[in-house]
């Protein structure tokens, strides 16, 4: 066979809970998929989640499957007509990259006419809680221009009044995770306006996007849950403004590019997220965040104990990770996975 194959589940414990309007995370929960040809390996991260019917077993299995495919050399184009979107496809389809960029000496930045990656703005986010800690923890934020704060639908004026009164220059970005209505949005205009939020992502569920058609929003509207693949794009106009790209949801870099492509034709404005992952799975994402007016891949902060050489966060700025994903490489090559 060409190459070798692993796959894992792997643990990654956070530095302190993640809260949203859907639940509480202590640890994130990837699966690695790692493949090794002529001495060289590549490596992709994917981050299965429940909202979308995923579990660490269903994505090991989806992966599991294509092994023989994936040994016998199966390519990215190969890949997108074997498996759906979603996070076993990203996870195969970054290692996939990863390893064609070590394979061919060029860093995938040069695959795609770019010059070396450089720091980003990149939002912090502000977790679920009460508005007091809420507050304390934008406080925290020493030269963060740009905040995402989770809300829910019990209070979320308090919340946002309280990160605004702590972080008074700070962009905002409002994420309540589909838990409000249009009731909610439309009566929360006011608070939005006066607090000078940025942003609103994914207010209602995906399946009330409908609600949403000739609605005057105060700030832009951006599609999360509802925008996971290029093809959604025509259902989303005259509702969404903004459309969030997360690698996980378009089932890797390869048809995220695509989606970024097709936005921008359409109009949209763009912004790249991504799930509390390691670096792994923020590498990749830095390529289509280069080019998005919103970036919130802050999802290796919440990490007690991220990859040597990781993404780091220094005031406003995320450092791309060095050396971990998408480039030559610089060392003996890895001869087993």
């Amino acid at each position: 066979m060409l190459r070798t194959v692993a796959v894992r589940a792997e643990r990654w414990p956070l530095s302190t809970p993640f809260r949203i309007s859907r639940g509480v995370k202590t640890a994130a929960d990837v699966v690695a998929v790692t493949l090794v040809q002529d001495g060289r390996q590549g490596r992709g991260e994917g981050v299965p989640y429940a909202r979308y019917g995923e579990t660490i077993e269903s994505v090991l299995e989806q992966v599991n499957s294509l092994s023989t495919e994936l040994a016998n050399g199966m390519t990215r184009a190969d890949l997108a007509g074997r498996l759906g979107p979603g996070a076993a496809r990203n996870a195969i389809d970054c290692a996939l990259w990863d390893l064609e960029a070590r394979l061919a000496g060029r860093a995938v930045a040069d695959t795609l006419g770019q010059p070396p990656l450089h720091p980003l703005v990149s939002a912090l986010t502000v977790s679920l809680d009460t508005p007091q800690a809420m507050g304390e923890a934008a406080a925290r934020m020493t030269g963060v221009t740009l905040i995402k704060v989770k809300v829910d639908r019990k209070n979320p004026a308090a919340c946002l009044e309280a990160v605004r009164a702590t972080a008074p220059d700070a962009a905002l970005i409002v994420d309540p995770n589909e838990s409000w209505t249009i009731e909610t949005l439309a009566q929360l205009q006011p608070v939005l306006r006066d607090l000078k939020v940025a942003l609103i992502e994914q207010p209602l569920s995906a399946d009330e996007d409908s609600d949403l058609l000739g609605f005057e929003s105060c700030a832009p509207i951006c599609a999360d849950e509802s925008c996971h693949v290029s093809a959604d794009l025509p259902g989303l106009k005259d509702r969404y403004q903004v459309v969030n790209i997360k690698l996980d949801k378009t089932g890797g870099l390869t048809e995220a590019l695509d989606l970024l492509t097709e936005a921008r034709r359409m109009g949209f404005g763009v912004m790249v997220g991504c799930m509390v992952s390691s670096s792994m799975s923020i590498a990749p994402a830095f390529h289509v965040a280069r080019h998005a007016d919103f970036v919130d891949l802050d999802g290796p902060t919440w990490i007690a104990d991220d990859y040597a050489g990781g993404a780091v966060q220094r005031g406003a700025e995320l450092l791309p990770p060095e050396a971990l994903w998408g480039v030559p490489d610089t060392a003996t090559p890895e001869t087993e996975a």
